[in-house]
């Protein structure tokens, strides 16, 4: 059996749906890049993968969420998104939110995903963000602080109480802003 049919059968036996250049040298074990490239070019005419992207393959049907942590690495979901799903807000966006190294709105299929931009000690660290099967996602705490600390306290959250205060607050000194904290305490008050 060829290279070629081993690897299409590793991306569709995986239970990843979106797969950077970077992550199909890991599943292949092809350290060729363009030979890697023609491959995936070959699947994409076969109508075997999808190319929404640069460098970004899918499967036909695939995680948005993973998706959105595959664009720009290293990233979470974070803010509005999270917000919104744990009841804090109720505004209702479609928009997938991700916090990482640089700011950007991008369309793939139709989805806007929404970059926000953060000091790199605070997309390094864990704290408050669960590692998922194939994304990172932040709590609804870190979400809350994440919102806060990136939009100036030029936000407003219709709930608070699904919040856990005292995760909040123990999450609160990795961002080391006594604005922020001020902020924090007043909201939580």
């Amino acid at each position: 059996m060829s290279s070629q049919n081993n690897l299409l059968k590793a991306i569709l036996k995986s239970e990843k749906t979106v797969f950077t250049t970077q992550s199909l040298v890991l599943l292949s074990g092809i350290s060729d890049t363009s030979r890697l490239s023609g491959q995936m070019h070959y699947y994409v005419k076969q109508g075997e993968v999808h190319n929404p992207r640069r460098g970004i393959y899918t499967k036909a049907q695939y995680d948005e969420k993973e998706m959105a942590c595959a664009v720009f690495v290293p990233s979470y979901i974070s803010m509005e998104y999270v917000l919104q799903r744990a009841g804090v807000t109720f505004q209702y966006d479609d928009t997938i939110t991700v916090v990482s190294y640089l700011n950007r709105s991008i369309d793939i299929d139709g989805k806007v995903y929404s970059f926000r931009q953060i000091r790199p000690e605070l997309w390094c660290t864990f704290d408050g963000i669960k590692l998922e099967k194939r994304y990172a996602i932040a709590t609804a705490e870190r979400a809350f602080l994440d919102m806060l600390y990136l939009s100036s306290g030029d936000c407003y959250f219709d709930n608070l109480h699904p919040l856990n205060r005292d995760m909040v607050m123990q999450l609160l000194p990795l961002y080391q802003s006594k604005v922020l904290t001020e902020r924090v305490k007043a909201l939580l008050k």
